[in-house]
């Protein structure tokens, strides 16, 4: 599940792993202290900040992956090098995107989470939406967490449709 700061991806991702019975992990759970710091203090992470960060979540994909298991883990996936790291065979980028006023409006409502409105700027700044040669779906996150999740649901029916009937011509 991937997309800036405040586009839902915790309280999606959270929901759809419960839905489908799937496995679930929180990628901001797998920040280092120190980049948790910096983010705290109002300064954005670097390139070379996120790496160990994202070898952490491809760490837990691949875990997932050998076990034969389904999971989602969020991670804000900004930079399609970020999901170039991510990208395995059969792993599906889920975007989800909001309008700016609803971020702002949401990231200011948080309470204690280390990410402060202050860093919205950098992440949309920094934000390369997945191409269309990137296995990805771009979900609109502007319904809430249950009608996100029923999008995201009916999408992954509607791809496992089309794979099916891809197999049987």
């Amino acid at each position: 599940m991937m997309g800036v700061s405040g586009a839902g991806k915790s309280t999606v991702a959270r929901g759809l792993a419960k839905r489908l019975g799937w496995d679930f992990a929180e990628g901001d759970a797998l920040h280092s202290e120190a980049s948790v710091a910096k983010m705290a203090a109002g300064l954005p992470l670097s390139d070379a900040d996120r790496a160990p960060w994202l070898a952490r979540i491809a760490e837990w994909i691949d875990a997932e992956i050998a076990a034969g298991r389904h999971g989602v883990i969020t991670c804000s996936a900004l930079k399609r090098a970020y999901r170039d790291v991510l990208r395995r065979p059969g792993v599906l980028f889920v975007h989800l995107t909001v309008s700016r006023a609803e971020l702002e409006r949401r990231v200011s409502r948080r309470a204690g989470h280390f990410m402060p409105a202050s860093l919205l700027d950098s992440q949309l700044d920094a934000l390369e939406p997945p191409d269309d040669d990137e296995a990805a779906l771009v979900i609109h996150a502007m319904g809430g967490p249950r009608a996100t999740i029923r999008s995201i649901v009916a999408r992954l029916e509607d791809r496992q449709g089309a794979r099916a009937e891809a197999g049987d011509s």
